[in-house]
């Protein structure tokens, strides 16, 4: 899908405005001038234009899942594309969302062959073709936003991208969390102890079901598109999700408390495929700090969607918002559990992880 090595006809001719949540971009370089003696006229000057060589313009895809008024999407993918063509290095990106290109299992395996440049994925999904990556999305393995930051933007990431990329061709450029998950039901979640008798609907992925069972709950699955239905009929009792799921699929209708036990960080993880190999340093160095804009505000994003969220169901009374949950009850019961079922090469991403917590 890529349009690979196409010399720029002109040069850009006009900064690129830039979307809200960027927070501002660079623009293109001013065009350097040098004056140097004409050799038969000593007293007088010719100026001459240092004119750059014209960088060759790639047109990449980026792909991923959501919907446009997601921050994932509005300050995700898009912040990546408006940062990139604003370097001005010959960089153009289109964007294919709500799984237009596929699903996660389909869009990695095209990441992969070649066919989507870009994809922006959790690392449960990213797992089917790296398992080790499964650990990144354990319950509790995060303390924060800002600790999942750390690690994706320090050399503790290192061993898990190098194995990444050694494993698929796929090099990894960043991460981002994308959402605390809380539990709701219709009794409060204080303790590992109230989860006890709750038929508590988890995603049918391996880890999801692990950490259901390193907190405790009796984990039942119901796929996302069913959630709804299932807590109306009382198929399950209760679920956990990141608030803006939770208000989405307005589950405020169906459920009565919401407990913030922020248990598990969703992540979103940037790759790239074998288009990386053929950018020019440039064009590899606009496209890595477009990532990291976005790393900082996919999160800022997330924050304000929770904090209105949380607003309005203490306006609406619709939800008990249950903010004082013993988080230290889960993660004791839950930690010894992940590394007792965890693989060696997963151990070794939650040290890794762990080691740049505060």
């Amino acid at each position: 899908m890529s349009t690979r090595a196409r010399p720029l006809a002109v040069p850009l001719a006009a900064v690129l405005l830039i979307a809200a949540c960027t927070g501002g971009g660079s623009s293109p370089s001013a065009t350097s001038q040098a004056s140097e003696p004409a050799p038969s006229q000593p007293e007088a000057s010719v100026e001459e234009s240092a004119t750059p060589a014209p960088q060759a313009a790639v047109e990449l895809t980026l792909a991923h899942s959501y919907q446009d008024a997601q921050p994932q999407a509005l300050c995700g993918a898009q912040v990546i594309k408006t940062e990139a063509e604003a370097a001005d290095v010959g960089l153009t990106i289109e964007i294919f969302g709500a799984s237009q290109l596929g699903g996660d299992a389909d869009r990695i395996q095209s990441v992969i062959a070649g066919d989507i440049d870009l994809d922006i994925q959790g690392a449960s999904a990213l797992s089917a073709v790296f398992a080790p990556m499964s650990a990144v999305d354990g319950a509790f393995v995060f303390d924060d936003s800002d600790h999942m930051y750390n690690f994706f933007a320090s050399e503790a990431s290192d061993d898990l991208k190098q194995g990444f990329l050694d494993a698929t061709g796929v090099n990894i450029l960043g991460g981002w969390n994308t959402g605390a998950r809380q539990f709701t039901a219709n009794k409060a979640i204080r303790s590992p102890d109230d989860l006890q008798g709750l038929r508590m609907r988890f995603p049918p992925s391996p880890q999801f079901l692990m950490n259901a069972a390193a907190m405790g709950a009796n984990a039942v699955e119901v796929a996302y598109e069913e959630l709804y239905l299932a807590l109306q009929q009382g198929t399950v009792d209760g679920q956990e999700n990141p608030l803006v799921n939770i208000d989405a699929i307005n589950l405020d209708e169906v459920q009565a408390y919401i407990s913030l036990s922020s248990h598990q960080l969703s992540s979103n993880l940037v790759i790239v495929g074998p288009v990386w190999g053929d950018l020019s340093e440039e064009q590899q160095q606009a496209l890595s700090a477009a990532v990291e804009k976005a790393m900082v505000e996919e999160p800022k994003c997330v924050v304000e969607a929770e904090e209105t969220i949380l607003a309005g169901f203490r306006e609406s009374g619709s939800m008990e918002i249950v903010e004082d949950v013993d988080r230290d009850a889960f993660l004791e019961r839950a930690e010894p559990y992940l590394r007792d079922n965890f693989t060696a090469e997963q151990v070794a991403v939650l040290d890794a992880i762990r080691s740049v917590a505060k």
